[in-house]
């Protein structure tokens, strides 16, 4: 009888101005404990999870067919018991970490023996764009592109002496909605602008220059100057962390998460200053994950 375990962490997109392109992993993770049996069984132990009916209805088994249909492959049955400290609907990927979730179930189910670029391809023609796919399949920050002919192409930087804190508010926000208010169109001089932003600011964090790379995230024109009103307490936040010593906050994919990349070290005394006065919101001081998708 197979039994496995996988683990998948949270992650940030954009990080300002890598719209779209820029994700980090964060220790915050969905699991999968996974037991071969004659029938399909899904198991919830998390209130962040969504409600579901049937197993055939489950937004991983549904995943995990289309993976193994993709390679002619029927799944066999499993108990699966889910846990998950990722929110629904708060820009921390629990849509993309749900996607990985199926992937890696039918690839251990179905013994595809898909490669992490395979793995990131699939996610990346579900989820639409690669950030968030790419940051919890491989951990770390990452910085990804998909070419003219659909192809992911990535670069991991090497690890950041960088802490987090989060500041996730009680209520959601779609991304739909958040991709609502954005501009069909840039104009090229503002097309340029914000492409000079987010170049500065990936060498800045390639460098190790914190400080201007906070400069720059906090100086995005692709989807922030729009965003901004759909986010509680957003300009409050980034004056707070701002005083209290963080190189920059921004919103955490979508929103309405804000993510602040703040000194090593002064991860807990920034999260303990940036609760006082907020209220209806969980802060919360996390690292960078550094491993990505694990299977045990």
């Amino acid at each position: 009888m197979k039994q496995f375990k996988i683990s998948i962490p949270a992650s940030s997109a954009n990080i300002g101005p890598g719209f779209d392109s820029a994700g980090l992993a964060l220790n915050r993770f969905l699991t999968l404990d996974v037991t071969e049996q004659e029938e399909w069984e899904f198991e919830h132990k998390s209130h962040f999870l969504p409600s579901f009916t049937d197993y055939a209805d489950h937004f991983i088994y549904k995943i995990a067919k289309q993976t193994a249909d993709r390679h002619q492959k029927t799944l066999p049955g499993c108990k699966v018991t889910v846990a998950s400290e990722i929110p629904l609907a708060r820009g921390l990927g629990s849509s993309a970490s749900a996607v990985l979730a199926g992937i890696e179930l039918a690839n251990q189910l179905c013994g595809l023996s898909l490669t992490g670029e395979q793995k990131l391809q699939y996610g990346t023609d579900i989820e639409g764009h690669p950030d968030n796919i790419a940051a919890s399949l491989f951990g770390g920050v990452v910085v990804t592109a998909t070419t003219q002919n659909n192809q992911v192409e990535y670069v991991r930087l090497t690890s950041l002496d960088l802490d987090v804190v989060v500041c996730i508010p009680d209520s959601e926000l779609k991304t739909e909605t958040a991709r609502s208010v954005l501009p069909a169109n840039f104009s090229r001089k503002n097309a340029t602008s914000a492409s000079a932003i987010t170049n500065v600011m990936i060498a800045a964090l390639l460098s190790g220059d914190y400080h201007v790379a906070g400069k720059m995230m906090e100086n995005d024109l692709f989807h922030e100057p729009y965003r901004a009103e759909l986010i509680p307490n957003y300009e409050n936040i980034r004056r707070k962390a701002k005083a209290k010593g963080a190189y920059g906050t921004v919103i955490s994919g979508a929103g309405p998460t804000m993510i602040s990349f703040v000194p090593k070290g002064k991860g807990a005394y920034i999260r303990e200053q940036m609760e006082a006065g907020l209220t209806g919101y969980t802060i919360a001081g996390l690292q960078i994950d550094q491993t990505g998708l694990q299977v045990n």
